[in-house]
């Protein structure tokens, strides 16, 4: 029985030795929360007025550049209605190189029903006062029928000759007369809004 509680003794000693040879675990210590760093106050009120400010600056300067475009594009349409037309010594016939310079005219008036024109007939020096005036009332004559037969109302059409009273170029060359054979055209009624072919 001796040996038994010796072996029993025995054993709890070397239990205790041993647990005591033991190191104890260690456990690492939590690290520390970092420290929350303030961030500035974000001033959503002033971000909002920038883009606000950016968003008009940006319509402003397409407003203005459509605006721009659409000036020239009435500027463009009414210059296309005053182009001259010149004629041959002595003729009232449209000269073909002259048939562009009419068919510009037509969208521009065709949109713009509004728009009424009047075409003035002009001549050389040459010839008798008389006869100038009736040539020039010709010549206004045949451009309307050409724009009627285009489909401009007849109404919207008025012819005037000025004979040989009104030279675009002084001098009795053929430069001067070249010139002079001539239809202007001007815009009587209708002019002030418009509306230009896209």
């Amino acid at each position: 029985m001796n040996t038994t509680r010796n072996v029993a003794a025995l054993m709890l000693a070397l239990t205790a030795v041993a647990a005591c040879k033991k190191k104890p675990e260690v456990v690492p210590a939590p690290a520390p929360a970092p420290t929350p760093v303030a961030q500035p106050k974000v001033n959503t009120d002033s971000i909002n007025a920038a883009r606000a400010a950016d968003e008009a600056r940006r319509k402003a300067a397409a407003d203005a550049e459509e605006a721009r475009r659409n000036a020239s594009a009435i500027a463009a349409a009414k210059a296309s209605i005053a182009q001259v037309i010149y004629f041959d010594y002595d003729k009232d016939e449209i000269r073909d190189d002259q048939k562009a310079a009419l068919e510009a005219k037509v969208p521009v008036l065709t949109l713009n029903t509004n728009i009424r024109i009047r075409v003035l007939g002009n001549t050389d020096s040459r010839g008798s006062d008389e006869y100038n005036l009736a040539l020039g009332q010709r010549r206004a004559a045949t451009v309307k029928r050409y724009l009627v037969s285009r489909g401009i109302a007849e109404s919207r059409i008025e012819t005037v000759s000025f004979g040989e009273e009104r030279p675009a170029m002084q001098g009795d060359n053929e430069d001067a007369w070249a010139k002079n054979r001539r239809d202007e055209f001007e815009i009587i009624a209708g002019g002030d809004a418009i509306k230009v072919p896209r």
